[in-house]
């Protein structure tokens, strides 16, 4: 029986923390601040520039000065984003395991386009990818269940017949609102604010290697 597994990036494929981090350290050097070390600035990666402004300059959207942090910030990062970006280990082997089983998989991710598609190419992720929902695709971006909902549709399957997998809890409330089951990336970022515990997710997995026999479980295959 087929299915779709669906995927955020940031976190959950790749390790896409080294590169945001240095963006966000690059803001700290500017404003004569010393680095903060990448183990510090690693739980706020998968909230992109919100999050990581939030840490490294105490910068919140409500600030005057945001603005132009959140550009200057994303400039860095387009400059430098597959530098030390690597898919995390056993990702590559478990997107073998899907597709020798028939499945589809996708990516849904909050990053824009013009920063998504071209890391998703860099890390050889574009050929078998079914579908790709970047965060500005559909009107709304995660926690909404609209990006999951599409990329369901653009793939051809049901929510009854797909998966969602990521390492936020606006993941987790996105599969639910959309109506997928879901898995947490317990290896992924997770974020400092939500415990995993809390998110609902129907399996939480700590490496990609256990990935596959979670996956098998909710398609009962």
């Amino acid at each position: 029986m087929t299915a779709l597994v669906l995927f955020d990036f940031d976190g959950t494929l790749a390790d896409t923390a080294p590169d945001l981090a240095a963006a966000a350290n690059k803001q700290r050097v500017r404003a004569g601040l010393e680095p903060l070390p990448i183990d510090v600035l690693r739980p706020y990666s998968s909230a992109g520039a919100r999050g990581l402004l939030r840490c490294a300059l105490d910068m919140t959207p409500e600030h005057p000065d945001y603005e132009q942090h959140r550009v200057q910030f994303l400039k860095d990062y387009e400059a430098a984003m597959h530098v030390d970006t690597r898919l995390f280990d056993g990702v590559p082997e478990l997107l073998e395991d899907i597709s020798r089983k028939g499945l589809s998989w996708g990516i849904v991710t909050n990053k824009a386009t013009y920063l998504a598609k071209p890391l998703v190419a860099a890390l050889g992720l574009d050929q078998d990818c079914a579908v790709l929902v970047c965060g500005d695709t559909t009107a709304h971006s995660k926690p909404h269940p609209l990006p999951l909902l599409h990329a369901a549709q653009q793939a051809g399957f049901g929510t009854d017949r797909s998966i969602y997998i990521g390492d936020d809890i606006r993941d987790i409330q996105a599969a639910r609102a959309a109506g997928m089951a879901s898995i947490a990336a317990g290896y992924g970022y997770c974020g400092p604010d939500h415990p995993i515990e809390t998110w609902q997710a129907d399996h939480c997995v700590n490496s990609a290697r256990e990935m596959w026999p979670a996956i098998r479980k909710l398609l009962n295959t």
